[in-house]
């Protein structure tokens, strides 16, 4: 324990957090061909490989994950949560953090309804977790509007000028 003049000498040294998602606190510069750290919410990647992997002893199930190449140059194993998906390999994909806890190696989630993996279909509660819109059909790829989207109207008479 310190005395009060140590205390008031040196203070006190605040203990850094541990980072778990590591990928996300990773950013490569293409041009100069450098890493820094900079901390990310999400990155986005290109899939690999999309595999089933057997969870930790108590538990046994199919959980279906992703081998993902990040845009940082690093690879990482992410889950897909939801029921049923549409990915497959070379499809573009966001992934956040967040592990799973009895699936060892796996500290990402894909994020459902962005890019190339769909929302989950029939979903009616917890929709935004799983990239559903309200009427409980999965996100659909943007649709290419042509033409402008307000339809013209036709044009009012003015009124005459009174002399």
């Amino acid at each position: 324990m310190p005395t009060l003049s140590q205390l008031a000498r040196h203070g006190r040294i605040k203990k850094e957090k541990k980072k778990r998602a590591t990928a996300l606190h990773r950013l490569f510069n293409a041009k100069d061909q450098v890493y820094k750290n900079v901390s990310s919410p999400h990155k986005r990647g290109v899939v690999t490989l999309v595999k089933t992997m057997t969870p930790k002893k108590p538990n046994s199930a199919l959980r279906k994950v992703a081998r993902i190449k990040l845009s940082n140059k690093m690879e990482v194993t992410a889950y897909i949560q939801g029921v049923g998906h549409s990915l497959s390999e070379h499809g573009i994909v966001l992934i956040r953090g967040g592990r799973v806890k009895d699936l060892p190696g796996v500290k990402y989630h894909i994020v459902r309804g962005k890019f190339d993996l769909m929302g989950v279909d029939g979903r009616k509660s917890s929709r935004s977790k799983y990239g559903t819109k309200s009427g409980g059909k999965g996100t659909e790829a943007p649709r290419v509007v042509t033409g402008s989207p307000v339809a013209e109207a036709p044009a009012a008479e003015a009124p005459a000028p009174q002399a």
